[in-house]
């Protein structure tokens, strides 16, 4: 699973999530992206199984690219615990997804795979996805 090697502050505010995403949304590295319809909390454990889902229907060919990354620690108090006495402890980490934002591509893979491998990683994702191709014109730029 990810989670960042060090952070400067374990524990964060949990923020809110306005508008739509300004960057990440455009398909920089395949022919094909999943792009969030809705904003919302991804875990490190949903993409990681997104992730296994499209490489196990594409097998060996082709090319898959996560392109978010679940910087956010997420505290939880143990059960059964009275009010007070501070936050608690970390528990699972999350990637902040708003509107438009490309999650995965998918590239050098026939269309049909590259929809339907698109297709099992929307299931395990939380919020509405939608499949989208790259534009014919469109350069890599980076």
């Amino acid at each position: 699973m990810l989670i960042p090697k060090r952070v400067k502050y374990r524990r964060v505010q949990r923020g809110r999530m306005k508008g739509r995403d300004a960057r990440g949304n455009v398909i920089n590295f395949g022919d094909y992206g999943l792009v969030a319809c809705e904003p919302g909390w991804i875990k490190s454990c949903q993409i990681e199984a997104a992730r296994i889902a499209m490489t196990r229907y594409i097998r060996r060919g082709g090319g898959v690219w996560v392109k978010i990354f679940p910087h956010k620690p997420v505290t939880k108090k143990p059960a059964e615990t009275r009010m007070g006495s501070g936050k608690g402890s970390p528990e699972f980490w999350v990637a902040v997804v708003k509107p438009d934002r490309v999650m995965f591509e998918i590239g050098g893979v026939p269309e049909a795979d590259a929809k339907e491998a698109l297709r099992l990683a929307s299931y395990k994702m939380p919020i509405k996805c939608k499949i989208v191709a790259r534009e014919s014109g469109e350069t890599n730029e980076g």
